[in-house]
């Protein structure tokens, strides 16, 4: 047996896509959140007047932060292609995930959308602790046995 940390690639490149869906996810629903308290404090027409539209700034925002952190922690795949198509991945899944917290707002109001958004965060550093394990550093449990 070896003393070098073992590479999961799978746990890697899954923990990575998960993480990205999580943070970016966890963006858009943020950007549900601000639209809708000023939808509640404002009325109909000064509502576009202050706000550009935060809705589409949660959207890009999404799509960054979740392909963004992908490609972070895919980092370790040795396969540029792999960490590519995880990114991509996990942008769409950002913005999949965050148009889930639309209904809760119906359904739930606002305390609804702000557990959607912790729940999307928490699942975020969970999949980044997967990623990081996969990745095979030192003090992550996947060392000598």
């Amino acid at each position: 047996m070896s003393d070098e940390p073992v590479k999961d690639p799978l746990a890697l490149g899954l923990g990575s896509l998960a993480a990205g869906v999580g943070f970016g996810g966890a963006c858009l629903t943020a950007a549900q959140i601000v639209a809708s308290i000023l939808r509640g404090d404002l009325e109909p027409g000064a509502y576009r007047e202050t706000a550009a539209d935060p809705l589409l700034a949660g959207l890009v925002a999404a799509v960054g932060v979740g392909g963004a952190v992908a490609w972070y922690r895919g980092g370790a795949l040795d396969n540029i292609w792999q960490r590519g198509v995880i990114a991509v991945l996990g942008a769409v899944g950002a913005i999949l995930i965050g148009f889930l917290a639309a209904p809760l707002d119906r359904f739930f109001g606002m305390l609804g959308m702000i557990v959607w958004l912790l729940l999307n965060v928490v699942f975020g550093i969970l999949a980044t602790r997967w990623a990081m394990r996969g990745k095979g550093d030192e003090g992550s449990g996947m060392g000598k046995a």
